[in-house]
């Protein structure tokens, strides 16, 4: 991913055809030493391309992608929606409102120290 940040930071800054050189100047004025075989495949990848295109055609890609767990509405409308799930919360809740009762009677155990 950062090499093609700095690919498209080098296009950005208006050099339309980046060489490694530029990608590595980049890359180590931000502290990081450039792996010559990432950014060779870097240019060969993207050199002659249009970024607007590749960016468009990325942002197809992306649109079609399922985002948000994609199992939860189909299981919403089997089971009628996230009702049931806040009745579960509600009865953890109060399970540990009873939990936490009980535990302040065993800490005292029925007296003081000093009564």
């Amino acid at each position: 991913m950062r090499y093609v940040a700095a690919y498209l930071l080098a296009v950005l800054g208006g050099n339309a055809a980046p060489k490694s050189a530029d990608i590595e100047k980049i890359l180590s004025s931000v502290g990081i030493e450039a792996d010559g075989d990432r950014v060779k495949k870097i240019i060969s990848e993207l050199g002659g391309k249009s970024i607007d295109e590749l960016i468009s055609q990325g942002r197809e890609k992306l649109s079609s992608m399922p985002v948000g767990g994609g199992a939860a509405p189909a299981a919403a409308a089997v089971t009628g929606g996230a009702a049931p799930a806040a009745a579960e919360e509600k009865k953890e809740e109060k399970k540990e409102e009873k939990k936490d009762e009980s535990d302040s009677d065993d800490d005292d155990m029925g007296f003081g120290l000093f009564d």
